[in-house]
Formats: C-alpha cells, sequence, structure tokens
C-alpha cells in the first residue's frame, strides 16, 4: 500500500460566520490550501502552529494523542476549521502538532466530506457512490 497526498483547502470557520453576518468582507476569510497526508488510520484533522496562527484559530480544548511511533503528546485542539475537497467540506476541530510536520487528513473529517482513498492510484476521491452530494449514515 502507497502514500497518499491530496490537496485541500483550510478556512478559518470563524471568518466566513463573520463573513455571513455582515462583519467582514469575503476577502478577508482566512484561507489556505495545503498538501495533507491522507491516512484513514488516523482520526482528526492534525495541523502544524504555523497554520494555526495564519488562520487566526483559536484553543478549544486539549486532548493526548499517541503519535504513530507509540509515544503520547498532549496537544492543543483548535477550531473551527472548514476543509474544502474539491466539491466537499466538512467543519471540524484540529490537533496542532508542534514542528513543521506534515498536515494529515484523518477519517473523521474524510467521513465527514464522503471522500476515499483511491488505493490503485493513491489519491483521495469523492465518493462515487454520492459523487454530487456528501451522503452521510444516520443509521
Amino acid at each position: 500500500m502507497g502514500i497518499t497526498y491530496a490537496e485541500i483547502e483550510l478556512i478559518s470557520s470563524d471568518d466566513v460566520a463573520l463573513h455571513r453576518r455582515g462583519y467582514i468582507p469575503e476577502d478577508q476569510i482566512k484561507s489556505m490550501k495545503v498538501k495533507a497526508l491522507v491516512d484513514n488510520g488516523a482520526s482528526l484533522l492534525m495541523i502544524t502552529e504555523s497554520i494555526k496562527n495564519q488562520l487566526n484559530l483559536l484553543k478549544i480544548d486539549e486532548q493526548q494523542a499517541e503519535l504513530a511511533d507509540g509515544s503520547v503528546m498532549d496537544v492543543e485542539v483548535v477550531g473551527p476549521v472548514e476543509i474544502r475537497f474539491e466539491n466537499r467540506k466538512a467543519i471540524v476541530s484540529a490537533m496542532v502538532i508542534p514542528g513543521e510536520v506534515e498536515v494529515l487528513l484523518g477519517a473523521i473529517p474524510m467521513q465527514a466530506m464522503d471522500v476515499l482513498i483511491d488505493i490503485k492510484q493513491e489519491r483521495l476521491i469523492v465518493n462515487p457512490k454520492s459523487p454530487d452530494i456528501a451522503r452521510m449514515f444516520l443509521k
């Protein structure tokens, strides 16, 4: 099995809400495109401190995160952050990992966007069973 990356857009959901309410113009919504490692074995979205600062994301919690090497660290949880990929979007929290590490897109935001890993082509794709709009299961 190979390694899959995808270009995603990260947007300050607080800025989107302020724009919707007429407090800031659309061109002041903080956003950025990043290359993310896609890993359905990971849980959440993981970002760096510099991304948190660029999007001005606020701390909402602290949690412990177990890394791939088995070590455990305390991390800051920030948000809300909107993730966009192709015709999909989701609003999630993100864990902030110190240092310049790769952005990691985990299973929870992937499920929220209804996207899948195409293992053969090593790319992230919109679920072919619901190409036009994300489908969530409520059962």
